[in-house]
């Protein structure tokens, strides 16, 4: 197979962050799922949703400024 000449790719810490929020956010309704009650409600959900897509957005946003 013939490389693009791109060479390794660099660690990109903002992936992990949104990999391990939504990989949270799918356990939590999972696990809302299986036991058949909500693990908690939309007045919490929602705020912890928009903190979490707050926090990752900072998290790239910092990271990419330090890549370029």
């Amino acid at each position: 197979m013939a490389e693009r000449g791109k060479g390794r790719r660099r660690f990109d810490p903002g992936a992990v962050v949104t990999g391990l929020f939504f990989l949270a956010v799918a356990g939590v309704f999972l696990a809302g799922a299986l036991s058949g009650d909500p693990v908690a409600g939309p007045e919490i959900l929602g705020p912890v949703l928009l903190a979490g897509l707050g926090l990752v957005g900072i998290v790239r946003v910092l990271t990419r400024s330090r890549r370029h």
